[in-house]
């Protein structure tokens, strides 16, 4: 369970760590299943002869149990509200860092898009139509070296006043980014760091970003969204964090 201490963390700063949310054994499968999925070796450096592999949705039965552990169901209630979200089908997607000089090309400050239009254009909306959460699954130990993701501390305040107004359809994604991600730059920035097992919720507006591996180890880490079974109740008298988030962002405005 959630402090009340790491709730308000949450609305302030857009994520909360959950500490060993996933069982080592489960870890340790969904691990051989990414290696293998990889096409790559865990024992043999000369197969990393790229800086990023990308594995799409796995759905096995130990990357279903990684998603749905009791202590994640009890924060999924706790940030996003009971009965408001849909239990993961599995993980994905798995961007897979290696050590490497090379630029992996995925490296830019942003915020993940909610849906996609029937144009196929991303798309953000104030009351985070098709994001829930998003959530960093880490299938491996992260140290500050090993790529972890960045995340600007206090970004997700920044959306709400430029998604108001909007309207159901919000705004697209990649302007909203470009006024976004300048707007975060001062903002503190944190490494998600940590050990396999742990995962990290965060606000689905919060601003992150990869970064090259400077390391030894490869990280493996799962990013998929919380999907909500609707959209952000910004008028009712008991909002959830997510939504007291949003909310005080207005507010600054």
């Amino acid at each position: 369970m959630l402090t009340d201490a790491e709730i308000e963390s949450f609305v302030a700063d857009g994520f909360v760590r959950v500490p060993g949310a996933v069982p080592r054994a489960t870890v340790e499968e969904c691990r051989a299943q990414l290696w293998a999925a990889s096409g790559c070796s865990p024992d043999d450096p000369r197969s990393w002869t790229e800086p990023v592999v990308r594995i799409g949705a796995m759905a096995t039965a130990a990357f279903r149990e990684a998603a749905n552990g009791p202590a994640l169901h009890e924060a999924y209630d706790q940030l996003a509200g009971a009965g408001r979200w849909r239990a993961p089908l599995g993980l994905g997607t798995f961007p897979l860092r290696f050590p490497s000089e090379k630029d992996p090309g995925d490296d830019g400050w942003h915020l993940d898009a909610g849906w996609t239009s029937e144009t196929g254009e991303y798309r953000v909306s104030l009351r985070s139509r098709g994001r829930a959460l998003l959530m960093l699954f880490l299938f491996s130990d992260v140290g500050p070296d090993d790529a972890p993701t960045r995340i600007r501390a206090g970004s997700h305040l920044d959306l709400p006043p430029r998604l108001a107004g909007a309207g159901e359809e919000g705004r697209a994604w990649f302007p909203l980014c470009a006024e976004a991600v300048p707007a975060s730059e001062g903002r503190r920035e944190v490494a998600a760091t940590g050990r396999a097992g742990d995962v990290f919720l965060c606000h689905p507006f919060l601003i992150h970003a990869a970064q090259r591996h400077g390391g030894s180890t490869p990280r493996l880490l799962a990013q998929p969204p919380l999907e909500p079974t609707g959209l952000l109740d910004l008028d009712g008298p008991e909002p959830s964090p997510v939504e007291r988030a949003v909310l005080a962002g207005l507010r600054r405005a």
